[in-house]
């Protein structure tokens, strides 16, 4: 298991979230590959997947630590962050705010990144200790969401998941983002099994995420 400053590292400097919801672990091995290959450093295996810790401990069996950094998402408490993490789950995301979720990532180390989608959740979020905060629902919420959060809370590490495209991950970089979440608009080939297309589009995103860096 990398240390809990490390994985945010990792995350951070990639920029680029892969969010992972398969049909089964085969499936999740076979994207998480791809995500390799295009270069991103984290897969969320959502708990929406049916099986979600057993793909999580498969996962952690197959790739030795900080190949790539496994992380747990959809946890709705604290039960099942206790569930990913014993799996080899090295981070976790909620689409909201958890108490009892966030005290026990902490207890443990393990980097928890809660959603929130108003000023207050994300203050709320920081308060109890929060590494990442995520936004959430991205698509709901905008780019210009996060510039209008920057400015009274410039030290707000945010990660916007949902609505992230290759034709918006810039916007949201240059808003602020620590980094974006993607799912399906990363790991659709899956579903017809084009898996170089994950490779390819993996590639194009940190490109961008790199160019809108260099550029802010």
């Amino acid at each position: 298991m990398l240390p809990k400053l490390r994985v945010l590292s990792r995350i951070v400097e990639a920029g680029l979230v892969a969010v992972v919801r398969a049909e089964n672990a085969d499936q999740a091995k076979r994207i998480a590959d791809a995500c390799i290959e295009g270069g991103v450093a984290a897969i969320e295996i959502t708990f929406t997947v049916p099986g979600a810790a057993q793909v999580i401990a498969e996962l952690a069996k197959t790739y030795k630590a900080g190949e790539i950094i496994l992380g747990a998402g959809t946890v709705l408490d604290a039960e099942t962050a206790r569930i990913a993490i014993l799996a080899g789950a090295q981070y976790v995301v909620s689409p909201s705010l958890n108490l009892d979720t966030v005290r026990l990532c902490n207890r443990y180390q393990i980097p928890i990144m809660p959603g929130a989608a108003t000023i207050k959740e994300i203050i709320e979020s920081m308060e109890a200790g929060a590494d990442i905060v995520k936004v959430f629902p991205g698509e709901a919420l905008g780019p210009d969401f996060v510039k209008a959060v920057k400015g009274p809370l410039p030290q707000a590490p945010l990660m916007p998941t949902g609505g992230v495209s290759l034709d918006n991950v810039a916007q949201w970089i240059k808003a602020g983002c620590v980094a974006v979440g993607v799912g399906g608009n990363l790991t659709s080939g899956a579903k017809t099994g084009n898996y170089q297309a994950i490779v390819d589009t993996a590639r194009q995103f940190i490109e961008k995420i790199k160019e809108a860096r260099g550029s802010k």
